[in-house]
């Protein structure tokens, strides 16, 4: 496939959001018990042992699950392409703080924890080796900006004890 330059000029709408994410899985009840047991999504629909849709706060779906092409399968190797991670964003610290404490109670290690300046995430893998990053953002007005008034994202070791003292 040759590489294709852009053509259009006109930004897409600033209304436009990513509304969910469909992962091929291995084993759909060890994957439920990650996003639902572990982090806490709600199970809108399950289809036997082949699919599954979650959701937080009553959404249709925000995370799907199948095994229709993956019952069994292996992550693919290091070196190839694919899904890097999916984000979920919390709307305060403090509910990410609570998410971080169910995560260390579930025993998930964490490959990461970063301040961005603008977000403040935590990264991890589901059972399947899909990269998961948990975050919340800071308020725009808090945003790191350089003298020109553009963004000036950083990666800085997150302060995890003090995030986690958000979670009362």
């Amino acid at each position: 496939m040759r590489a294709m330059t852009p053509t259009n000029t006109t930004p897409i709408s600033p209304g436009a959001r990513i509304g969910h994410v469909h992962l091929k899985v291995a084993d759909l009840d060890r994957a439920l018990q990650f996003y639902c047991g572990v982090l806490g999504f709600e199970l809108t629909q399950r289809f036997g042992a082949q699919a599954a849709f979650m959701s937080a706060g009553g959404y249709h779906h925000h995370i799907g699950l199948n095994t229709w092409e993956s019952q069994g399968g292996t992550p693919p190797p290091p070196g190839t392409t694919g899904l890097f991670h999916l984000a979920i964003l919390y709307p305060t610290r403090a509910e990410l703080a609570v998410a971080l404490r169910r995560v260390i109670a579930a025993g998930v290690a964490l490959d990461g924890a970063s301040d961005h300046g603008v977000s403040e995430a935590l990264y991890l893998r589901d059972p399947d080796e899909n990269g998961v990053e948990l975050y919340w953002d800071r308020p725009e007005d808090e945003w790191p900006r350089g003298a020109d008034g553009g963004l000036e994202m950083f990666t800085r070791r997150l302060d995890v004890a003090g995030l986690l003292s958000e979670a009362g």
